[in-house]
This record gives structure tokens, C-alpha cells and sequence, in this order.
């Protein structure tokens, strides 16, 4: 099995086979909370007006999304996990859009099968990639604002590498130095109202779910995610 680490948007354009696009801070964390509150279906996109469309043909779509960390305009939630848990998505549909991690699937068009990759579902991840059988596994970190790169992708897109190799690394003190590069922000008391220090917490819980998210594509072509 050939694993790369690859990063940003050229990495996602480079992504093959069974690729795990990577977004520990916030957007496959926050799609995770999702499926575990019950959301019927998670509609990632690229393209803020592709999202405008889809709630304008079903009212009932919640929206959920940011740039540049912030809500954007009309939706109903950002990007924020501990935010999420003010609003009910059972059984609903979301459309999320994000600056790195939904622009990593939008991408990611050599792709065999994409994965959603977060510290939550690392293990499960693994776990799946292991099963697969896949020859190339990509695993696509997309950083900040898919313009930089991050710690905590980076090391998310190491453990999952670690654990479909048996090599496993010692993850504690590697997660609590988040603190002080990535997550920075997160205790920032000045940025609070954009990064919760609560998001922090609930995005470096490790192997919190033992779900996998996988893109699946409908009969028009639209993909949303799937817990298996």
C-alpha cells in the first residue's frame, strides 16, 4: 500500500485512489458532530452560491459555513462545533461550505473514493483504509484556508498513516502542543466569538467516533456524505 501526505488544494488536485481529505480545524470535525446529532444528509461544497441554490430550492436545507472563519451571510450556522449543538439537524439535510476542507473534495477529482479525515474519526478511518485493500491512499491536509499549512492536519494525516502501518505515535503531548501553534486561536480571547476555545476541545477528541464519512454522489450528481 503506497500512503502519501499531501497538502492543500495541489495536494487535493494530486489526490488518487482512496483519498482522506483532512480538515482538523473545523470542517470534518464539525460534519462528524452532524452525523453523530443526526443529520439525515451532509451536502459538502465548494461554492457558497451552489449553496444559496440548493436552500432556495429546499427551504428546509440548513446552511452551515463560513470564510475566513466567520459565518457567512443567511446561514443558519458557521463552522463551529460547540455552535452546533444549539441547533437541531436531526433528521435534516446541511450544506456545508468551509475555505479548506469542502474546497479539498471539490478538488479532489482524481480521487477513487473520498474519505472526510478529523481526529474524531481517525482510528475508524484507518480502520476502513485497512479493509479497502486500496493499492494508493492519499491523505490530503488542507491547512488554513487551504492556503497554508496546519499542525494539526498534518498531524492528523501522520497518526492515520501510523495506524494503517502499525507504527503508532504517541499522540497526547502532540495534541496539547496545539495549544500553542494552530490552536492558538482558540485561547485567544480576542477571536473567541469566531473560534470558541470550546471548538478546540471538541475537535482534538481522539477517536471519539467509530464512524467513517464517505462521499457518495446522487442520480444528479450532487455529493453528500454517508456514515459508514
Amino acid at each position: 500500500m503506497n500512503i502519501q501526505i499531501l497538502q492543500m488544494i495541489e495536494g487535493a488536485k494530486k489526490a488518487r485512489g482512496l483519498t482522506v481529505v483532512i480538515d482538523v480545524f473545523r470542517a470534518f470535525s464539525m460534519e462528524a458532530y452532524m452525523m453523530a446529532l443526526g443529520a439525515e444528509k451532509i451536502i459538502p461544497v465548494g461554492d457558497c452560491d451552489l449553496a444559496y441554490q440548493l436552500k432556495k430550492e429546499s427551504p428546509d436545507i440548513i446552511l452551515a459555513g463560513e470564510r475566513h472563519g466567520k459565518i457567512l451571510p443567511g446561514f443558519d450556522t458557521g463552522n463551529s462545533p460547540s455552535e452546533l449543538l444549539n441547533l437541531d439537524v436531526k433528521g435534516k439535510t446541511v450544506v456545508h461550505t468551509t475555505s479548506a476542507g469542502t474546497q479539498g473534495i471539490a478538488n479532489a477529482v482524481g480521487a477513487d473514493e473520498i474519505l472526510g479525515g478529523s481526529l474524531l474519526t481517525a482510528k475508524a478511518t484507518a480502520d476502513y483504509i485497512k479493509k479497502s485493500g486500496a493499492e494508493n491512499v492519499s491523505l490530503v491536509c488542507m491547512g488554513l484556508e487551504a492556503i497554508s499549512e496546519t499542525e494539526e492536519d498534518t498531524l492528523c494525516a501522520e497518526y492515520i498513516k501510523s495506524l494503517v502501518l502499525g507504527t503508532p505515535i504517541d499522540m497526547e503531548e502532540r495534541i496539547n502542543n496545539l495549544r500553542y501553534t494552530s490552536g492558538a486561536k482558540f485561547f485567544d480571547k480576542a477571536q473567541n466569538d469566531v473560534f470558541p476555545e470550546a471548538d478546540f476541545h471538541m475537535c482534538t477528541e481522539l477517536d471519539k467516533f467509530n464512524f467513517v464519512l464517505r462521499l457518495k454522489k446522487d442520480n444528479n450528481g450532487l455529493g453528500y456524505m454517508e456514515e459508514i
